[in-house]
């Protein structure tokens, strides 16, 4: 094993904030330093020039000063018998540089401890804890620990249990000592079984069938039969659900059998390179729409940000499983916590109750789930568009008596919607003898037994066995999975890809059976054919191990060859281990050991148990009455506007990308001056049309503690009155996906349960004309601990339904957003109110932070009303008459308005004269969260809105409540007395302070300090456009008009994803976009020779593995083949080069083959330290570069998504000269339009806020933000009114096509 010391692993500003923590435990700790070690295991020795190659591998990363180690040493590396994602990558990029002899690298972190005195053993525990995540981690204190991570065992044997001869007492010993969580009749069945088939069951069968038997995997209790105070009800929970479904089943293709549902979509051209010959274009079809929503709670509870981001990996994978191979798209996510308990700055409304240690607090987990469920988002490429974010833990009078309600155990959602081709909306037959095929990473010993630890109580599982639970993500690995099926389903009819699932719970051992069996064949299989990275797994941890990013599927042997090309193309593993039998029969084979882990009749496995039912008797309790008349409406205000559900979610949302794949029309930011407060997230169908599919979330879970029906029908309706901002055809268009959290067995749990599927199935869906056709449940949503002064202690959190709605558009140019319209004139406010005035604050915002829940709930009363809104609203967005449209949810009508000033920078005045009667009214009115929803109108047009409302049934619900001033005041008043006066930027402060508070803690404090102070400039102008060229002139038009288009290789190496829209921005102005692969190039199938531009795109080359685009970029200098192609490449006068993001990180570190490029500089690790993803403006500069040719002086927003954009110089090479030599060709600059390094106007720091160069002839040009997303206008997430199809930024490519004449 060699042992290589890296670069410093802290910045100085974590460090502080690290050697900070440690004192608040140690004080006597005098410092901090850190630095990464590099451990390589190799098969031979390497060569004075590899170990060159090697050394040079490992010098990545931002420059820091380097200290010699001085201290005690706490060497934090993966915990051994894993391999780290970092591990595959580096030696990916190891092995393409031509290090054939390394096995494997791996990466640990040296923290290097210096205190005044010796550290006692109890001080050395302390600080360990604090340096690493022990689920996945482990500390050493000398370097000769890394030795383990390379052991190699003995592989384990078999397990057996004998239930011959121990009977029923050695199964149940097996259950809890496996964690297999079986029931009592569950372990009736094997026994009978097992003993009809005369022999012992190995623990491997054992395994697969709690696996595929679980809670988790089974929906054990929705198939369930059930009786109701002695009553025999009639249908299931899932019958109930699937009643919409049956009441109305128009425009879905796929529901309730597949990993996704599939819904009608709109017709267009989905834009993807031609199989045969690799050139991207329009292929008019059919876009289909499919839909899925997961849960990953127990995982995030355990290491938030594995749990998040493996729950996010998981549910794209379900999506991409669809059918016989479908395209994720566009993601949404949620995360319902108990209370935060900020540091310095504890709520009134949060209790001190503790928790057991085995889980995350709430606050960490939302410092480090949203980190992983959002980087996973984006290393796969899938912008993440909508969400929630709920705290709620209160002591609550129940059932049960009073009680801690709360969610120790998080909801932690993840889903999304994607497209598919109708011909393969239904999976197709597998024929005897198809290869078996596993796809993606090996084996590990990761997740064991995860489907059973999630059906289990948080705390009642056994603590090793959570540990044994968690997961690891690369997502890296996920993507090229992907583009293995997308090129795969992109042939149509020819798509070799008979049957496919996604790996999940359970691992092998759920997903092989599944695939047969759902295919109707059985299977025989050999464990040692499974791809594994540690030898040492037992039987059981191969077969039933949860290793991510894995997909199971059938080929037709005739096929085999194609897909294994594909496979190669893509570097994407894959292994043949079974072939389909005639026989429904499971053999598992293991040639190691020459035995049959698995021997099993399929119908043992699938067979039913027998049923579960469940008895349930009703009962209630006093509710106690909120009494809102006295509260003091300032306090309440200010204590509103800082409950996470209420206040900004900033923090959740620009670490995630909301523009790749240059296919989102809205995102949660709005307006000139970015305010998160959309209510829906709309995507376009392709490049080609302005039809596009809508998203959003509904969830009321506090109402569920007083009722917890009317929570249900509550979300359903928030949901509608998210949805109705896009332009959707019809009510009936919409479909949701349900997702049930219950504490199943708790009093009153499976009544509220019931009760609440049935309202939701029953009644209100059919009543809307809406389907449920896909959802989820975790019914076990419940902590349990003991203190250590032995007093059992649990929070069991409310029946929680997350609705989750999808719908087709009609045209993505016509999406309300909730920004106030200051140019339009006189306008008035109306308020649409769909409670009819009654005002129920039970389950509110104002009720929580006054730590009560109140008696009566707000209700969807009646269903014609909502119908009838859905369709007015619809109806003046089409006309035409809508400025601005906010629904009103959590923290009522005063935070409605409030988030609508925030949006449009701007004041208003509202009379309350016309909804309370006197002041002790004024609380319920402002803070009651009934469905409605405010909208802007102009005055000429008041008269003929508040018409059509009436026509419809709806003329009380509605009146004019105010209009905006100038003075940027928030004004109420009341028989002409002022009730509330403050200023807009006091109470946008308010709300943006948890999140500010939360970001600071995670990131880097002062650039987080910077975004809050921000909130202080009123007269900050906001996002704006100053064009030097007509943004409606197509310079390349007379080129395109001639015929040629010249060849543009659209380069990608593993881990790229913004090939498809850099393509399609290339195509429209007159290119023949081609995709390229790294592979191609190296295998010598594709030379540069036949191109004459060239654009490296973005994404996460390596999984930004050894540096952002440095992995890549070493990979073509250490490779004669393709270094000497590229030089030749960029030697050639006659070609063009572009490089953007990742591509621009790759590009910068090939500079020395880059005639004219000196002085470039390297783009390293944002300042903030987090991957910033933003629209903010960039100004061109005078510059040679072709591409910007004519648009020097152009002030304009444009798209960033990056973790590392902060440039940085070597030698003699600085900004100054770079701008000397006019070799800066964009920059970020204010809303004010001047050059800025100000967060997050700069969002990675930039000196002189350099973000593009360009070389001395400007054939070669490289930037950091995103052109190619916003080529059109629609892309945009704010742009002027005066735009038309083009954005700007199209102006580039069309500079590129002139070029070539």
């Amino acid at each position: 094993m060699l042992e290589l010391r890296g670069a410093p692993a802290l910045s100085s500003f974590r460090s502080r904030k690290l050697h900070s923590r440690i004192q608040e435990i140690v004080p006597e700790v005098e410092h901090v330093y850190a630095e990464f070690m590099h451990f390589v295991d190799l098969d031979d020795s390497l060569s004075d020039s590899e170990q060159a190659v090697l050394d040079r591998l490992l010098v990545y990363g931002p420059s820091v000063p380097v200290e010699e180690p001085e201290g005690i040493l706490f060497l934090v590396v993966p915990r051994p018998g894993t391999l780290s994602p970092w591990s595959s990558k580096a030696t990916d990029i190891a092995r393409n540089c031509g290090l054939r002899q390394i096995h494997r690298i791996e990466r640990g972190t040296a923290f290097y401890i210096r205190a005044e005195k010796k550290l006692s053993l109890e001080q050395r525990e302390k600080i360990a804890v604090l340096l690493h995540d022990r689920m996945t981690q482990k500390v050493f204190h000398e370097m000769g620990g890394a030795e383990l991570l390379f052991s190699h065992e003995e592989p384990r044997p078999l397990g057996r249990v004998s239930v011959l001869e121990g009977g029923r007492a050695a199964l149940v010993e097996a259950n809890s000592r496996l964690g297999l969580a079986l029931a009592e009749d569950e372990i009736d069945y094997l026994v009978t079984s097992f003993t009809d088939l005369q022999r012992d069951p190995t623990d491997v069968e054992l395994m697969m069938f709690a696996q595929a038997n679980s809670e988790h995997c089974r929906h054990k209790i929705f198939n369930a039969s059930w009786d109701i105070d002695g009553e025999g009800q009639e249908k299931s929970l899932f019958a109930m659900i699937r009643n919409t479904f049956e009441m109305n089943s128009e425009g879905v293709l796929s529901a309730y059998k597949d990993n996704a549902s599939v819904i009608r979509g709109s017709r267009g051209g989905r834009f993807f390179p031609d199989p045969e010959t690799g050139v991207y274009g329009y292929n008019e079809e059919d876009i289909h729409i499919l839909m899925k929503v997961e849960t990953h709670n127990h995982p995030t509870a355990i290491a938030p940000a594995a749990g998040s981001a493996t729950g996010s990996g998981g549910e794209i994978r379900d999506e991409g499983a669809t059918g016989r191979g479908s395209k994720p798209k566009a993601g949404l996510a949620g995360f319902t916590v108990s209370n935060l308990n900020l540091p310095g700055d504890i709520q009134p409304w949060e209790i001190g109750y503790g928790k057991p240690d085995r889980i995350a607090s709430p606050l960490d987990i939302m410092i480090e789930g949203p980190i992983g469920g959002a980087s996973f988002n984006n290393e796969f490429g899938r912008p993440n568009l909508a969400g929630y974010f709920r705290t709620f833990e209160e002591k609550v009078p129940g059932a049960a008596g009073e009680e801690v309600r709360g969610y120790h155990k998080p909801i932690m959602i993840a889903g999304g919607l994607g497209n598919i081709r109708e011909e393969h909306v239904e999976k197709g037959n597998i024929p005897v003898g198809a290869k078996l095929i596993v796809l993606g990473g090996p084996s590990m010993l990761i997740g064991l037994g995860g489907g059973a630890a999630s059906s289990m109580d948080s705390g009642s599982s056994n603590e090793n066995l959570d540990f044994a639970s968690v997961q690891r993500d690369n997502p890296e690995m996920e993507r090229r999975c992907q583009e293995v099926i997308d090129r795969c389903w992109q042939m149509g009819e020819k798509n070799p890809i008979c049957f496919i699932h996604d790996v999940g719970a359970g691992g092998l051992s759920n997903a092989m059976p599944e695939l047969v069996k759902d295919g109707g064949r059985g299977g025989k299989f050999e464990l040692r054919d499974i791809p594994s990275d540690e030898p040492g797994m037992s039987p059981l941890e191969i077969w039933c191990n949860e290793s991510q990013e894995r997909y199971v599927m059938a080929v037709a042997p005739e096929n085999l060859e194609q897909f294994d090309a594909l496979c190669r193309r893509e570097r994407c593993p894959y292994s043949v281990i079974g072939e389909a039998t005639e026989t429904h029969h499971l053999e598992l084979g293991d040639s190691y050991f020459d035995d049959k882990p698995v021997d099993l009749p399929m119908d043992v496995l699938f067979g039913k148990p027998p049923r579960m039912h469940r008895s349930v008797n009703r009962a209630s309790f006093t509710k106690p009455i909120f009494d809102s008349t006295k509260i003091d409406l300032n306090d309440a205000i200010r204590r509103v506007l800082r409950l996470p559900s209420v206040g900004s979610k900033s923090f959740l949302i620009t670490i995630g990308d909301r523009t790749i794949t240059g296919l989102v029309a809205r995102d949660q930011m709005v307006g000139p001056w970015q305010v998160p407060v959309a209510d829906v997230a709309v995507t376009a169908s392709s490049f080609d049309v302005r039809t596009g599919e809508a998203m959003a979330m509904g969830e009321r879970t506090p109402v569920a503690v007083i009722d917890a029906p009317a929570s249900g029908r509550m979300a359903v309706g928030e949901v509608i009155t998210n949805l109705a901002a896009a332009s959707i055809g019809k009510l009936s268009d919409i479909r949701l996906s349900a997702n049930w959290m219950a504490a199943a067995g708790h009093p009153g749990e499976d009544e509220n349960l019931y009760e609440t599927v049935r309202a939701v199935g029953m009644e209100l869906c059919p009543e809307l004309g809406i389907t449920i056709p896909v959802g989820k449940d975790s019914m076990s949503m419940k902590t349990t601990w003991e203190e250590d002064n032995g007093e059992q202690k649990s929070v069991t959190a409310p029946l929680s339904l997350i609705i989750s709605g999808f719908a087709p558009v009609s045209d993505v140019a016509r999406t309300l957003t909730p920004q106030l319209v200051t140019g339009a004139g006189e306008t008035d406010l109306i308020l649409v109110d769909l409670a009819a005035g009654q005002n129920r604050l039970g389950g509110s915002a104002l009720a929580q932070v006054y730590r009560q829940v109140g008696a009566a709930a707000p209700d969807l009363d009646d269903p014609e009303d909502i119908k009838a809104f859905f369709a007015v609203i619809q109806g003046l967005n089409s006309d035409g008459k809508l400025l601005a449209y906010h629904d009103r949810s959590d923290g009522g009508l005063f935070v409605t308005l409030a988030e609508m000033c925030f949006a449009g920078r701007t004041g208003v005045d509202v009379k309350l004269d016309g909804l309370a009667e006197d002041s002790s009214q004024f609380a319920r009115e402002l803070f009651n969260e009934e469905l409605g929803a405010v909208i802007q109108v102009r005055r000429d047009d008041t008269s003929f809105v508040l018409q059509q409302f009436s026509a419809a049934g709806l003329g009380d619900h509605t009146s004019v409540i105010g209009t905006l001033n100038d003075s940027d005041q928030v004004r109420l008043s009341f028989e002409g007395q002022s009730v509330v006066d403050e200023s807009r930027s006091s109470l946008q402060r308010l709300w943006a302070e948890t999140s500010y508070r939360i970001q600071s803690l995670r990131d880097n404090a002062d650039c987080a300090q910077e975004e809050f102070d921000n909130l202080l400039d009123n007269e900050d102008p906001g996002l704006s456009a100053t064009l030097s060229f007509d943004i409606n002139e197509d310079v390349a038009a007379p080129f395109i008009n001639k015929g040629a288009r010249p060849k543009v290789a659209v380069l990608r190496e593993q881990g790229v994803n913004g090939q498809v829209e850099m393509a399609a921005a290339f195509d429209r102005a007159g290119f023949e976009s081609v995709d390229v692969h790294m592979s191609d190039l190296l295998s010598g199938r594709v030379s540069l020779e036949g191109f004459n531009s060239l654009v490296a795109c973005g994404g996460f080359s390596y999984g930004d593995v050894l540096g952002a685009g440095e992995g890549w970029a070493k990979s073509i200098l250490f490779s004669d083949r393709v270094r000497d192609q590229f030089a030749a490449f960029f030697n050639r006068q006659d070609t063009l080069a572009l490089g953007v993001c990742n591509g621009c990180q790759m590009l910068s570190n090939l500079h020395e083959l880059i005639p004219g490029s000196e002085g470039w500089p390297r783009f390293v690790r944002n300042q903030s330290e987090q991957f910033e993803a933003r629209l903010v403006m960039a100004e061109v500069t005078q510059s040679p570069s072709a591409f910007l040719e004519g648009m020097a002086g152009s002030r304009m927003p444009i798209a960033v998504a990056h973790g590392e954009g902060r440039v940085e110089f070597s030698g003699d090479a600085s900004a100054a000269s770079l701008a000397e030599n006019e070799l800066v060709a964009l920059r970020y600059v204010d809303n004010r339009g001047q050059a800025t390094v100000r967060y997050p106007y700069n969002p990675n720091g930039s000196e002189a806020g350099i973000t593009g160069v360009t070389t001395r002839d400007g054939r070669v040009t490289i930037m950091m933000p995103h052109p190619e997303r916003v080529f059109r206008a629609v892309q945009h997430s704010w742009h002027p009114d005066s735009w038309q199809e083009d954005g700007p930024w199209i102006r580039m490519f069309r500079n590129a096509r002139r070029w070539f004449g």
